[in-house]
């Protein structure tokens, strides 16, 4: 069985995500997509962006209302459950070990992949997982020596970000069509992002 890691703050998750996932997942035929909502980010602990980072429990539960009705999607809760900083070689150790059976396959944005080399142990990851690298809105893909463990994939160029979303919220302003309907309820009821 082939399973993509979608792992990040999906604070909150939007369109994006999901259409990046669902591009991905047909490119490069995965059976399946966890989505992993983190604990804590480890490349975004300064305190302006922690402060504005709703729970994770909320966080999970957005991913898990955002994702309902698409059977090759789940969302897991392992790095919540783990706490304190999420670092993405724990969780794909965990991952590895439970399901020897599997091949995993670990989507990284185009940003994420200029970043990649300052990631805790990468070497370690690209030993376990296949990296899937699409391009992000903004972002070129550049070579790396981790080039040679990652397909490229392109996805739609979609300009929505989790910031621009909480900036919205904050503003009063709509954000409609840029998370799916239920999510936005759930933001609305929980008052999340003001």
């Amino acid at each position: 069985m082939k399973v993509g890691i979608f792992g990040g703050s999906f604070n909150p998750p939007h369109i994006g995500h999901l259409i990046v996932a669902e591009f991905i997942r047909e490119e490069a035929n995965l059976d399946k997509i966890i989505f992993i909502p983190c604990a804590s980010p480890p490349h975004k602990q300064n305190q302006n962006y922690l402060s504005q980072m709703a729970s994770p429990l909320h966080r999970f539960e957005m991913v898990k209302i955002a994702i309902n009705g698409n059977p090759f999607f789940e969302v897991s809760d392992i790095e919540i459950k783990r706490g304190g900083i999420s670092y993405t070689i724990e969780t794909v150790n965990f991952l590895v070990e439970k399901f020897p059976d599997r091949e995993f396959y670990l989507l990284i944005g185009a940003d994420q992949f200029e970043e990649f080399h300052t990631w805790r142990e990468p070497d370690e990851i690209v030993k376990k997982v296949h990296l899937l690298v699409f391009n992000r809105y903004g972002y070129r893909v550049t070579e790396s020596k981790f080039s040679k463990y990652a397909s490229f994939i392109t996805v739609p160029n979609i300009d929505v970000s989790a910031s621009s979303i909480r900036n919205r919220i904050k503003f009063g302003r709509s954000i409609k069509y840029l998370v799916p309907p239920e999510v936005e309820e759930y933001i609305y009821r929980n008052k999340l992002y003001r």
